[in-house]
């Protein structure tokens, strides 16, 4: 079964400095047909006006990742660390027993867009961490990059919870496909661009939550960024 999503029936937050979409209910965003999709539990899209962002607060159990699309974050939290997140590269924060964080765009002139999700963990109190890295954009086009996971591999993000993220820039008029294990759900967030999923039609914004299907072709109708989560709905 494919369910479409569309843009418009996502929540909406504007707070001047921010404006920021939310795929699940997030918030004083609150839908009870949206609270997550097995263990996703939001997926929102950030635009942080410059010199802006979220001063320090706290997260625990939590599996917190974030994908910087245009501009970088710059991080600080109560372990010590800290550091920047640049376009292209992907950040896992554990929040597990618990963490204090601030999160802000690091440029005073530039827009940064970014998409942070939460995924539930696979279990309470695991030890606060982060892990980063970088993806080139040429990784990503035409295929599907696989960058978390919750199995540990090189090159790979690793996420306490059965769940991977794949990322891809289609080409226009390129498409892919992708086969689905038994058990396994699927949700495919177009970040930008045109797509199709099994021939329903996404524009920018748009999602599809795909359960029971063997198997999804995506073709691009334009230049395409769209992100694929696979996760374990036993």
């Amino acid at each position: 079964m494919i369910t479409l999503v569309k843009s418009r029936e996502r929540g909406y937050t504007s707070l001047g400095w921010l404006k920021s979409y939310h795929s699940f209910s997030f918030g004083e965003y609150y839908d009870p047909n949206k609270m997550h999709l097995g263990p996703l539990r939001v997926l929102n899209d950030d635009i942080i006006q410059p010199g802006s962002g979220f001063p320090t607060h706290p997260h625990s159990n939590m599996e917190i990742v974030t994908i910087v699309f245009e501009g970088a974050v710059a991080h600080n939290d109560s372990t010590g660390g800290k550091g920047l997140i640049s376009a292209n590269e992907i950040q896992r924060m554990t929040a597990g027993s618990g963490i204090m964080h601030s999160e802000f765009n690091a440029s005073d002139t530039e827009v940064l867009k970014l998409i942070q999700i939460w995924f539930l963990p696979n279990k309470a109190g695991h030890k606060p961490s982060y892990e980063q890295k970088k993806f080139s954009t040429e990784e990503k086009v035409n295929k599907l990059l696989k960058v978390v996971s919750g199995e540990k591999s090189n090159g790979v993000i690793y996420i306490n919870q059965d769940a991977e993220i794949y990322l891809s820039y289609l080409e226009k008029e390129k498409s892919i496909s992708y086969k689905i294990k038994t058990g396994r759900g699927i949700y495919i967030h177009l970040f930008e661009g045109e797509i199709s999923v099994n021939e329903n039609q996404l524009i920018s914004g748009d999602a599809v939550k795909i359960i029971n299907e063997p198997e999804l072709t995506i073709a691009s109708f334009t230049n395409s960024k769209l992100i694929l989560f696979d996760m374990n709905m036993e």
